[in-house]
């Protein structure tokens, strides 16, 4: 791949009717950069993905650059009766043109040794051929395949038989097998396991060309990146950091404590050259006659002090001006989760909800035995893992009851209200926005407010759903869930699409719920910081 790609944003710019997303990104990146997009939800970073790839037009700015694009949609191009093997040939298709292309060439100049055209095309290809390593192409679509876990799909099986995860999964090494110069990826961790994390990594982190990626990953974001671009406000703008997520972290802390520093003493200043216009310019008495006797020591003295005071106040009032014409905004607070997720059952410790040899053909092997407790001092903390395809989200679903298992037993306490996150949200009502839904679903209650669970920024409550981000759509759906706190929570992978933020602070209200919780999640971050019971689940 050519040390001379680039990919360059200028003064970059997007805006919906009723809110500005980012203005006024600068950006260059070079072979062998690879920059992970860090926001809270909603800061624009699909957005500017979908910008890089030219699939959307900015309201400003423009982009250029990045040679051949691949873009992670999270939705596969292709009608649900598709099969495997039509996603991978559609893969290959380019390469495999190329090579008979390269062919073709091969014999007319044979024939034809001096053709300048032909030689032309015949280098320009050969250097396209080479950057995309044409000759290693189907060897390299075995490796993907198998790396991300798809080895074992039958390539006739057609997608709508296919799981979400399985799906997504698809569509990632669809474009790893295609290995474009610049590869634009949104949240390509979801659905990944441990071994597929693992190879996708090392694939990213050796790929020559350029890499832009946004991930709730923490740790996938440390072993990939290079640069980490901050799209949440800062003083100058959107920002750009050198190196990975952990040095990250540790400057954007040292530049959030600056900022507010900064602006605690521009207002305190702020406050004293307003009093000293005000009340020091009262204090001079413009215009008073001096008394009599006093007439001489006026002239002499009384004026001279009246013109230096006069002097400080228009001193005063320059400063006061260029102040409130070039002040520092105050940094604004950011979302603070603050919701109980689970409501506090009786004193009493019992049993919510218990299943034996719990199965569901295909899906999910037997579970033998589990329980759910509430109440007490120790209400459930189970963990739920295991490799893609293991049945996490299905047991989540038999334990909501959103599912029936074809073998097995659960039983369920009376009276228990259990609650499920699951990994895919949908709306019926897209064009509600989020206080209409919320209102709804909380009429007659006494819940708090939407803005007071920090899950929803006041900005949003009134935008309609289908104009939030994915991140904002899920953090609507558990603020849902948890208006009216369940005594059994489930969360499905409850940390995707969310900002490492609020994945933070979702994970440390884990523990303090009074009731039970039970999740299934491939957050590397939040399995290697569990202190609770475990339950590993086995291939089907």
């Amino acid at each position: 791949m050519s040390s001379s790609l680039s990919l360059h944003v200028r003064d970059l710019a997007f805006s919906y009717r009723d809110k500005v997303v980012f203005d006024g990104i600068d950006l260059t990146l070079s072979a062998g950069r690879r920059v992970g997009l860090v926001g809270e939800n909603g800061a624009g970073k699909s957005t500017l993905l979908r910008l890089l790839a030219r699939v959307e037009d900015p309201s400003g700015g423009h982009v250029s650059g990045g040679g051949d694009l691949g873009y992670l949609r999270q939705e596969l191009p292709f009608p649900g009766t598709a099969t495997l093997s039509d996603v991978l040939d559609d893969a290959l298709a380019e390469t495999r043109r190329a090579a008979v292309r390269l062919d073709e060439l091969g014999a007319l100049l044979a024939d034809r040794p001096d053709d300048a055209a032909l030689l032309a095309e015949y280098g320009h290809l050969l250097e396209w051929a080479q950057a995309h390593d044409l000759w290693d192409a189907d060897r390299r679509a075995s490796i993907v395949c198998a790396g991300l876990g798809l080895a074992g799909i039958a390539p006739g099986r057609a997608l709508d038989t296919l799981s979400g995860g399985q799906r997504c999964r698809l569509a990632l090494a669809a474009l790893l097998i295609r290995a474009p110069e610049t590869l634009l990826l949104d949240e390509p961790t979801n659905h990944l396991d441990d071994p597929a994390l693992d190879f996708v990594q090392e694939r990213l982190a050796r790929h020559p060309g350029i890499v832009v990626l946004s991930s709730h990953d923490r740790e996938f974001l440390d072993a990939v990146c290079t640069d980490i671009v901050d799209l949440d406000p800062a003083l100058g703008g959107p920002t750009r950091y050198g190196g990975a997520y952990t040095e990250y972290r540790a400057a954007k802390h040292a530049e959030r404590a600056r900022w507010e520093q900064r602006w605690s003493e521009e207002q305190q200043e702020l406050r004293e050259l307003r009093h000293s216009v005000t009340v020091t310019a009262r204090q001079v008495a413009h215009g008073r006659p001096p008394r009599d006797g006093a007439k001489l020591n006026y002239d002499f003295s009384g004026a001279r002090v009246e013109r230096q005071v006069s002097r400080r106040v228009r001193a005063a009032r320059q400063r006061l001006s260029e102040l409130e014409s070039a002040q520092v905004r105050k940094p604004p607070e950011p979302l603070r989760f603050a919701a109980t997720l689970t409501a506090a059952a009786d004193a009493q410790r019992r049993t919510a909800l218990s299943a034996r040899d719990l199965a569901v053909a295909g899906r999910l092997e037997p579970v033998s035995e589990l329980d759910v407790h509430i109440g007490g001092t120790g209400p459930t903390r189970l963990l739920v893992s295991g490799g893609n395809g293991t049945g996490k989200s299905t047991l989540l679903g038999l334990l909501a009851g959103h599912l029936e298992p074809t073998h097995g037993t659960l039983r369920r306490a009376p009276e228990v209200r259990v609650g499920l996150l699951e990994q895919d949200v949908r709306f019926a009502e897209p064009k509600r926005t989020p206080r209409q839904l919320y209102d709804a679903a909380t009429a007659g209650r006494a819940v708090p407010s939407l803005h007071t669970l920090g899950l929803v920024a006041p900005g949003d409550e009134h935008r309609p759903v289908a104009a939030l981000s994915v991140g904002q759509r899920r953090r609507l759906a558990l603020a849902l869930l948890v208006a009216d706190p369940p005594e059994v929570l489930l969360l499905d992978e409850p940390t995707n699409h969310l900002s490492p933020a609020l994945a933070d602070e979702l994970s440390e209200a884990l523990d303090s719920a009074p009731g039970a919780v039970v999740l299934a999640s491939h957050d590397r971050w939040l399995r290697r910081r569990w202190g609770h019971a475990e339950l590993r689940l086995s291939s089907v």
